[in-house]
């Protein structure tokens, strides 16, 4: 049995658009189904429904999708593709996207960096305090003092 499950995005007429947006960012990414009320999309593998649902509904920071970066190359290019056009920076790796989507754009050893004594942890926590794009190397530095 294939018991699947993924998100369905409400748009506002934007499904395909953003499909298309995010695919055009993530690599192996594909738009799989495109009518005109539902767009299904994969990135990175995993599968996404975009629902042309209307105005009713608005996308908040209550739900944001993780985006773990294997380095500093990644998280810049993660993070000038999303908060390009329209885009916010936030803060601690946070942005939200043109279509009102929130995202984490994080390093994959941010858990490492923040493991150690409290002391450590601290240090990390403070210096990614400071920072709206993560700079893994500040962090690294943080962790070493």
């Amino acid at each position: 049995m294939n018991n699947s499950i993924y998100p369905c995005l409400w748009f506002d007429g934007q499904a395909e658009e953003a499909a298309t947006f995010y695919c055009s960012i993530f690599k192996n990414s594909k738009i799989t189904t495109n009518t005109p009320m539902v767009v299904n999309f994969e990135l990175e593998g995993k599968k996404f429904m975009g629902l042309n649902g209307g105005p009713q509904f608005k996308f908040n920071e209550s739900v944001s999708f993780v985006v773990e970066c294997d380095d500093q190359k990644e998280i810049n290019h993660y993070w000038k593709s999303l908060t390009s056009d329209g885009g916010t920076a936030s803060q601690c790796g946070w942005l939200k996207g043109k279509y009102g989507l929130s995202w984490q754009i994080i390093p994959k050893r941010l858990g490492e960096l923040m493991k150690g004594d409290a002391n450590k942890s601290q240090q990390v926590m403070q210096a990614l305090m400071t920072m709206g794009k993560i700079d893994i190397a500040l962090l690294e530095q943080a962790h070493n003092q």
